[in-house]
């Protein structure tokens, strides 16, 4: 494994984040992209508790096409949140040229995992479950004895990996 040396301040001098200020930086949205986008939102509802933030919507045209340069695109977009944040969101895209592939692996270089702190991991690994999900770990205790700190991660119906995590799981 290669090393990593730590970030200071004079490495972020001259940066764009230095020159913005760190705080005007932040993370809008995670994408997914679906093959059965109302399903897979209805999973994340379920689960948990995401809310719509907006309708879904239908987009196509020039403007979109020229936005992530595929030609001719048609997207149904869903935008969720957690009823909280009204900043963060998850898109949920259905296109209506897909390419298929196979299940993504936990190590496979790109996105690897979506995490979510939840209150009860095994409540939750339940309705991962329950609503279409499955295992893909098994629950480990990454804390002590004393102060557990439980994460597992898990598939949504269409084999997108999460990871649960409940720290202070006494």
């Amino acid at each position: 494994m290669r090393e990593c040396p730590a970030l200071d301040g004079a490495q972020i001098e001259g940066t764009l984040a230095a020159e913005l200020g760190e705080s005007t930086m932040k993370l809008a949205h995670v994408s997914l992209t679906a093959r059965d986008a109302d399903k897979l939102s209805n999973f994340y509802k379920g689960v948990f508790g995401f809310v719509d933030r907006r309708p879904p919507k239908k987009l196509s045209g020039e403007l979109f096409s020229r936005g992530n340069g595929l030609p001719d695109v048609g997207i149904y977009s869903i935008w969720l949140n957690f009823p909280a944040d009204h900043k963060t969101f998850l898109e949920i895209m259905e296109y209506t040229k897909t390419i298929n592939r196979g299940l993504p692996a936990v190590n496979e270089p790109g996105y690897g995992h979506l995490a979510f702190s939840v209150l009860d991991l095994n409540k939750t690994t339940e309705l991962v479950l329950q609503l279409g999900g499955s295992m893909q770990g098994e629950v480990t205790n990454f804390g002590t004895e004393t102060t557990p700190h439980l994460i597992v991660y898990v598939r949504d119906p269409e084999g997108n990996i999460l990871e649960l995590d409940q720290p202070n799981a006494s």
